[in-house]
């Protein structure tokens, strides 16, 4: 009898571990939906993302909900004595759930923290030379995305790439196209998508247009995509991600069979904005 109420309990005990931390993040991420968004982060929005003025008011109504429950689900911290305020959790927030707008909300699962510096921040590199010298050196960077569950920001460059929304930059945008990518493991260029055959198309595809943009780079001839784009394929669907959204139009033009991918990867139509 004892046995049973321990094999009960035990039960229980693995039935709740698999199934009431989902249930209670669900009812939690609802519950935050429900509650009326905040005055103040409205003109956050007003002030500094153009693209919120930009978008339908359905997709506007959606991007809110979703800030509601990005912001309270993660945890910001300033850094090189950079103060944390709502300011810059808004419009991280809002960036960020520009890519989960029409989609099932994942909220980046494997991201707890988003580090922001007040501007560039200095990181260790290690370079190997032609003759296999290793060597220490370092490097300035405005971003960076960690499959360890950190983010990395310049608030600056933050700033300046949403008040800017026409020019294919965008470092929030880019930073977490990376995190999409990892969801999976590490970045390839290929986030999750439904079916095998998306995977294929989405491979012949991106593989033929990174190699005509490393060709072109390579015969020095100019090119619409930025060529930080042709490191590898990982940045190639970040730097892409940025051009969808920002540069929609020139995109659907010159590059076609990428921009009906991301379209259809992205559940949006910023041409239609």
């Amino acid at each position: 009898m004892i046995a049973l109420v321990v094999l009960a309990t035990l039960t229980l005990g693995v039935l709740a571990a698999i199934f009431v931390p989902p249930y209670w993040r669900r009812y939690r991420r609802h519950h935050l939906m429900q509650q009326p968004f905040p005055h103040a982060w409205r003109q956050i929005l007003k002030q500094r993302m153009p693209y919120f003025r930009a978008l339908p008011a359905d997709l506007q109504l959606q991007l809110k909900k979703l800030i509601q429950v990005f912001v309270a689900e993660k945890h910001f911290v300033g850094c090189a004595g950079l103060e944390v305020t709502d300011e810059m959790r808004v419009t991280i927030a809002a960036q960020a759930c520009l890519l989960m707008l029409n989609k099932p909300a994942h909220f980046y699962p494997k991201l707890r923290q988003i580090l922001i510096y007040p501007g560039a921040f200095v990181v260790p590199a290690t370079q190997q030379d032609a003759a296999g010298v290793v060597q220490q050196n370092q490097q300035v960077r405005l971003g960076e995305s960690w499959q360890s569950g950190q983010l990395v920001l310049s608030w600056l460059d933050t700033l300046q790439s949403a008040a800017v929304t026409d020019d294919g930059h965008n470092l929030v945008i880019h930073e977490f196209a990376h995190q999409l990518d990892q969801l999976k493991g590490a970045a390839t260029g290929v986030p999750l998508l439904a079916t095998v055959g998306a995977y294929q198309r989405w491979t012949d595809v991106f593989s033929a247009e990174l190699q005509q943009l490393q060709q072109q780079l390579a015969r020095g001839e100019a090119t619409f995509i930025d060529p930080y784009a042709a490191t590898n394929p990982a940045e190639f669907f970040a730097v892409l991600s940025e051009v969808f959204f920002e540069q929609p139009k020139q995109l659907a033009v010159r590059h076609p069979q990428l921009y009906q991918l991301l379209k259809q990867y992205y559940a949006l139509d910023p041409l239609s904005w």
